[in-house]
């Protein structure tokens, strides 16, 4: 059946690819029937996608299959051009005519996966949008789509069987809910998660998630009182006494704020960190130096004005990205303790090189040089803190970066699997019990 299929979508591609011909060659009523099975054909097509589960993957292998079929159009064009019998006007024509047909056909199916593909960066993008249009060039960037459309139809299939595996055994299903906060600069914003996918794969397995909903670039400070109101507020709702927090970047003080300074270490049974600057960032100190108190403090009221108008009551740009200075993280690791009766875990990630995350080339290269390997922000000695769990890392170019490590661009690549990551950390807090 699937070499019929095969057979049946070639025989149409080519009629249309050919159209000139069968004009001068057919008469009305076999045109027509041509016609009736080029519409059967793309009826089917759609069908084939609607009704099918996993539609987005359905989609990029059907823009797969439309470059290998465009590609094989052009070589058995060769042969009909060759040996079908036409005058010169019709001769010309039907080259015009089937040179530009398959090429947009192969551009409609590479259009497929361009859109639809979640493991294309946006460099990649840009370098693919630049080539594509260009005949013959085009051709190795095509068989490199078609390569990472089967990469991501057997990455979304393999986790297909393993959710189906574990679709029953809750193993993400914590003790006490998981409160997650985020890192600076970010909002809990209803329609754009900042954890991206993470939150959805734990809830599919059993976890109870929470949001901070504390303040984009509130201080410190001001952050742990509203964390504290939250955690009061969850253990009502769950009746429990105490929740796990799982905190990234600027998160992670704000959460050892809250359990020793607001005095709720009673009611937090573990805080993990996520690339949190536990001993501050070297290249903020630089940037403190170099930069005229006054000019600095002319930007901060800017940062503070914009982050007001997206729902910050109280932001301080100023006073927070000095919070990032080795200087203040010193006093603040002396006056902050952990709680003995919290359990208190960290991680962290590295990027292989300046430009594998475009956006953090500048800090990269920077802590590179005084601090050594880092995730673009914050080194890995910095982000040590209790118990010092692992290092995310693959053997790639990319790396994973301080926004990778929490889903920020929803992109699934080689090496590393952001969500499995997650589900992994708060598997390790079930079985401890907590």
């Amino acid at each position: 059946m699937r070499y019929i299929k095969l057979l049946f979508q070639m025989a149409v591609l080519l009629v249309c690819a050919h159209l000139p011909w069968i004009i001068a060659q057919c008469t009305f009523w076999q045109i027509a029937g041509m016609l009736v099975l080029l519409l059967i054909n793309i009826v089917w097509g759609i069908l084939s996608v609607i009704k099918k589960k996993h539609k987005r993957i359905q989609i990029l292998m059907k823009g797969r299959k439309m470059i290998a079929y465009g590609l094989w159009g052009y070589l058995l064009s060769i042969i009909i051009i060759w040996k079908a019998p036409m005058n010169m006007a019709w001769y010309i024509a039907d080259i015009i005519w089937m040179l530009c047909f398959l090429y947009l056909y192969i551009l409609c199916g590479a259009g497929l996966i361009f859109i639809f593909s979640k493991r294309l960066r946006i460099i990649k993008r840009g370098l693919i949008c630049l080539v594509l249009f260009i005949p013959i060039v085009h051709i190795p960037v095509l068989c490199y789509l078609r390569y990472k459309a089967k990469e991501e139809w057997d990455h979304e299939l393999y986790m297909v069987d393993i959710r189906a595996l574990r679709a029953n055994k809750q193993i993400c299903a914590t003790r006490y809910p998981i409160l997650m906060l985020h890192g600076v600069g970010f909002r809990d914003f209803k329609y754009v998660n900042y954890w991206g996918r993470i939150p959805k794969v734990l809830s599919e397995n059993g976890a109870i998630i929470y949001y901070g909903n504390q303040e984009a670039f509130a201080t410190v400070e001001h952050n742990g009182k509203q964390i504290q109101h939250r955690i009061l507020e969850i253990c009502e709702q769950q009746h429990c006494d105490k929740v796990n927090i799982i905190a990234h970047s600027k998160g992670g003080l704000d959460a050892r704020y809250v359990i020793h300074a607001c005095g709720m270490g009673e009611h937090v049974a573990s805080l993990t960190t996520i690339s949190t600057p536990h001993r501050g960032c070297r290249f903020v100190d630089v940037l403190i130096k170099i930069v005229p108190d006054g000019i600095y403090r002319r930007l901060s009221s800017i940062f503070d004005g914009f982050f007001h108008r997206i729902g910050d009551e109280y932001p301080d740009f100023y006073t927070v990205t000095h919070q990032f200075s080795t200087t203040w993280a010193k006093q603040f690791n002396t006056d902050i303790k952990d709680d003995p009766n919290v359990y208190y875990q960290s991680y962290m990630s590295f990027m292989h090189g300046a430009f594998s995350h475009i956006l953090l080339t500048i800090p990269y290269l920077f802590i590179k040089l005084v601090d050594g390997k880092s995730d673009g922000l914050v080194s890995e000695e910095s982000a040590k803190w209790g118990n010092f769990r692992k290092t995310f890392e693959n053997e790639h170019y990319r790396g994973i970066s301080h926004g990778d490590i929490i889903d920020l661009t929803r992109e699934d690549y080689k090496g590393f699997q952001v969500c499995e990551t997650y589900v992994d950390i708060v598997k390790e807090l079930k079985d401890k019990g907590y």
